[in-house]
């Protein structure tokens, strides 16, 4: 059975949301393993056989914690996971951009394919107080991670990557 890892980091909730939701959808349809960043490694990555990737945009950049997932795996993985098909999800205060070209360059490096245009959600968060705050991602935004879950793993199960 194939098998789908969705590596996440959040510091204030949504970014855990919206990966929850595509897990949820995604185990309707094949195995998948859920993990924070600081605890997904190089194996995970050789273990799947497919990815999803979901972190915050802090400061127009990738949070600092995924991009640590990313400096410790990329070398070990590197020409081993070719190939294998990708999406990703980005919450975002305003914009997202940035933070899914970031993503998508690793992604190049590794030879991923992208199989969707990132899912970005925006919750406008623009103060100090609002970008800390724990966030609840509105259940329509939701709709869409689950659906990307779920279209990825199907995807994986019926062999279409």
């Amino acid at each position: 059975m194939a098998e789908l890892l969705i590596v996440y980091h959040s510091k204030t909730g949504g970014s855990r949301q919206m990966a929850e939701a595509a897990a949820e959808a995604a185990r309707e349809e094949t195995r998948t393993d859920l993990k924070t960043a600081d605890r997904a490694g190089p194996d995970d990555l050789l273990r799947a056989d497919g990815y999803i990737f979901c972190a915050p945009e802090n400061l127009a950049a990738i949070a600092g914690v995924m991009k640590d997932f990313y400096d410790r795996c990329y070398y070990p993985v590197l020409g081993r996971i070719e190939g294998r098909p990708y999406a990703q999800m980005v919450c975002a205060g305003s914009d997202g951009e940035n933070a899914a070209r970031q993503t998508a360059r690793i992604a190049t490096g590794w030879r991923l394919k992208e199989v969707q245009p990132p899912l970005i959600v925006c919750t406008h968060a623009q103060t100090p107080e609002e970008i800390l705050a724990e966030k609840t991602i509105p259940e329509e935004q939701l709709a869409l991670c689950r659906d990307l879950g779920r279209a990825l793993a199907a995807g994986l199960a019926m062999g279409v990557y």
